[in-house]
């Protein structure tokens, strides 16, 4: 998979050079690649934003910029990802349909967000999709495309060292994963589940199921509704 992430904070990226990610992108099963918005500016400043029409607090990064780096990145199966508390919920299953894809573009606003004659624009070629984590707002879209990317690479074949460690993990199955435990069986007062212990499959899978109904229900009984 070929990914492109567009930012004014190059730097911020750096993490994906450890853990999986980064092991991933040595072995070329991920290609990243990391552009600077200010390149793309004509000014002595660099500048990449201006103050809003209709007046308000804050400033909106200016779509030439925009346009000129995406024009260079965006090809026939690209998809545009515009991190934005406006947009659509990101999920489990949004993960699974990006790690399907061979190119995806993640354009990371700062400020108010980018001018949406960006996305309207691109809209008319492209599938831009404008996502977001959850119901709060972030100070840019970097800490957000690191999560979706999180979420999404690893669900490529052979990103995973084990693949039958997904097949159970939280929202795969629409359920709250259910608790983990490993050696000591007794640490501080609390034990291991003696079901664990006995090596009855069935009963180890029906009390795992049980435990994430009830931790889905605590927690998450939106998903159950769902």
């Amino acid at each position: 998979m070929k990914v492109d992430i567009v930012t004014i904070f190059p730097t911020f990226f750096d993490v994906l050079d450890v853990s999986l990610l980064g092991k991933a992108a040595a072995t070329k099963l991920v290609d990243v690649a990391i552009h600077d918005l200010r390149d793309a500016t004509t000014d002595v400043h660099k500048s990449v934003d201006d103050t809003p029409y209709g007046g308000g607090a804050g400033m909106v990064m200016k779509p030439e910029p925009w346009g000129v780096t995406l024009d260079g990145l965006l090809g026939d199966d690209s998809i545009l990802l515009v991190p934005s508390p406006a947009g659509v919920v990101f999920s489990q299953d949004m993960a699974r349909e990006l790690a399907a894809g061979s190119h995806l573009v993640f354009a990371c606003g700062r400020y108010e967000g980018i001018d949406s004659r960006v996305v309207e624009h691109y809209q008319q070629t492209h599938r831009v999709i404008e996502v977001s984590l959850g119901d709060y707002v972030l100070n840019g879209g970097e800490v957000a495309v690191l999560a979706i990317l999180e979420a999404t690479l690893r669900l490529i074949p052979g990103f995973v060292g084990n693949p039958e460690s997904l097949v159970e993990e939280s929202h795969e199955a629409g359920l709250l994963e259910y608790p983990s435990y490993t050696k000591p069986r007794s640490w501080r007062g609390l034990d291991v589940p003696e079901v664990l212990l006995g090596g009855n499959h069935e009963a180890i899978r029906q009390w795992r199921y049980e435990r994430s109904l009830e931790r889905t229900k605590r927690a998450r009984p939106d998903l159950l509704e769902d």
